[in-house]
């Protein structure tokens, strides 16, 4: 029964790993929970700054026009700023991503752009940047489960201050957007030059009283601005991420189940054989005498 105690061993083997990956799906779905109850409550933050800067930046034009919205006639340099996660076992989200990120690179490069910068968010992207060779300007990983904007700041604001400066024509945005549980999206965004697509045109005219000054007032929102959509972004690849690992590890659960009836059917079929060849020794033993 060498061949049985070697099944009872593989047996035993999957059943644990089935309780590691049940335990991890029911994790994820707690987590799960929370990051699409911090992502839903990002939303309408977003959508009222959103309409705001919308209507700062039409009435901005006559006196003020910020850097973030003035575009560059010839592209050549590009900022990414790319959002993944720091763990895996979570599906294909982060290779998604990765797909979206590197397919839009090469197109860059075809089109002319010489130098692209990227800021990467989460362990994977940050990886993945560094072994594909592209020139990383600054990263945050171990982001955990909650997005902290002041974690943020800083790895954006590189772009940023470089986009302000006219050293990048445009920044993008890379991340996995959040559709249902079973589905999440790979998006990139355009991130800067701030475009009337992105903020949307602005459903009635606006005035407003500046204090201190018009230029003041535009500077912070558009920098607020700009803050709310990365946090926005961050929080949507956060949901994504457990969303993604709760189904990964519903599916591994479900094929270990698959596995260990496999592999019990298939000890049956050996224990039965051994106990058959037994007795038919036994039969032919007694025939003999």
């Amino acid at each position: 029964m060498a061949a049985g105690k070697e099944i009872r061993g593989k047996i035993k083997s999957v059943e644990n790993t089935k309780k590691i990956t049940k335990a991890m799906e029911m994790v994820a779905a707690s987590k799960m929970r929370k990051a699409q109850e911090r992502m839903r409550a990002a939303r309408p933050y977003a959508e009222k700054i959103r309409r705001l800067a919308a209507n700062l930046s039409q009435a901005s034009i006559s006196d003020y026009k910020h850097p973030f919205l003035v575009a560059s006639d010839k592209v050549t340099r590009v900022g990414l700023i790319l959002v993944t996660t720091d763990k895996g076992l979570c599906g294909g989200l982060n290779t998604n991503a990765l797909r979206l990120a590197i397919t839009n690179i090469r197109e860059w490069q075809a089109a002319g752009v010489t130098d692209i910068q990227v800021a990467a968010l989460g362990s994977k992207g940050l990886g993945f940047m560094q072994r594909a060779g592209i020139n990383v300007v600054s990263q945050a990983i171990g982001l955990g489960d909650t997005p902290h904007l002041d974690r943020l700041v800083g790895p954006v604001k590189v772009l940023t201050s470089a986009f302000r400066r006219g050293e990048l024509d445009k920044v993008y945005v890379c991340y996995t957007g959040f559709v249902n549980t079973m589905k999440q999206d790979a998006k990139m965004e355009q991130l800067l030059p701030l475009t009337g697509d992105r903020m949307g045109a602005p459903e009635s005219s606006w005035d407003y009283i500046y204090e201190p000054d018009p230029q003041t007032v535009i500077d912070d929102m558009l920098l607020r601005y700009l803050e709310a959509l990365v946090y926005q972004a961050l929080a949507e690849n956060m949901a994504s991420e457990q969303s993604a690992r709760m189904v990964a590890m519903k599916a591994a659960t479900d094929n270990a189940g698959t596995v260990i009836k496999d592999l019990q059917l298939v000890y049956n079929k050996t224990r039965q054989a051994a106990i058959t060849k037994e007795i038919s020794e036994i039969v032919s033993g007694a025939a003999a005498v």
